[in-house]
């Protein structure tokens, strides 16, 4: 394993990071547009069941109509029927049917009466639900547009991720390409480390024998954590120059420092007078 294909696997890691990110980001964008559009949303729902409300209160009322003019009929009928009657039974018995047809009627005409003044009043309703509701996509328009901008700018930059990755893998020894794909495969974002300055694994900061660290620092093989199972890889110098602690000011003796104190306090003889 070449420094380069250190680097390369490095960078590869890298990259598949920030392409994970877009994804998430893109995935977040449903949430986002649910919280923005949830008032409009809401009202949209009320639009759509109060309107299926007055078409079934409709056809109720429609029902009802066609009920009753086919009871007005039969009460026309029965009354012409009882002028033409031939005797007390006969008229007895139209007369009975007459007065149960017209109380049914009497029925029917009351409910269709409600059924009406409860349209009209849905009617209103819906009218005020839909000029809300106009209203509220009027005024999410704008926040709507620009989560739309953003997404779509999110998924340009996902795309043009996609495409460096898929370049960047045809340089790539096949092998190693294929290893570090099967360990991001079961779902582990990590699949190479770097040794910490004291010669650790980096994931699971377990200790790695000092004979595959100097493999590993020198790239002489590929060589994977036996306890996490990660690709290690040596440093990079942006790390070691972290891990160096910063120079401390140097201390001067003790002694040196107390006879500069005394010489600061000792005072100046006069000379002496003619």
């Amino acid at each position: 394993m070449t420094e380069q294909r250190r680097t390369a696997l490095k960078v590869l890691q890298s990259l598949d990071t920030r392409i994970e990110e877009a994804r998430e980001r893109i995935r977040d964008f449903d949430a986002r547009f649910e919280e923005v559009e949830e008032p409009a949303l809401r009202l949209e729902g009320d639009v759509t069941t109060t309107r299926g409300r007055v078409q079934e209160m409709k056809l109720e009322e429609r029902r009802l109509e066609l009920s009753t003019e086919e009871k007005r009929t039969r009460v026309q009928r029965l009354e012409e029927r009882l002028g033409s009657v031939r005797n007390l039974r006969e008229e007895a018995a139209v007369s009975t049917e007459l007065d149960m047809v017209k109380r049914a009627l009497q029925s029917d005409e009351q409910e269709a009466y409600t059924m009406l003044d409860q349209i009209r009043k849905l009617d209103e309703r819906l009218e005020e639900l839909e000029a809300a509701y106009a209203e509220a996509k009027e005024l999410l328009a704008p926040q709507v547009e620009g989560l739309v901008k953003e997404r779509d700018e999110a998924k340009a930059n996902l795309a043009g991720l996609e495409a460096e990755r898929e370049q960047f893998v045809g340089s790539m020894d096949p092998t190693e390409l294929r290893l570090y794909d099967g360990i991001r495969a079961g779902g582990r974002r990590l699949a190479v480390s770097e040794l910490t300055e004291d010669g650790a694994c980096g994931h699971c900061f377990g200790v790695i024998p000092l004979q595959l660290q100097n493999e590993i620092r020198h790239g002489t093989s590929l060589i994977r954590c036996e306890a996490c199972g990660v690709i290690l890889a040596a440093p990079s110098p942006e790390s070691a120059a972290a891990d160096v602690p910063a120079p401390e000011a140097v201390e001067r003796p003790a002694d040196e420092a107390v006879l500069e104190e005394e010489a600061e306090e000792v005072p100046v003889e006069a000379e002496p007078e003619a």
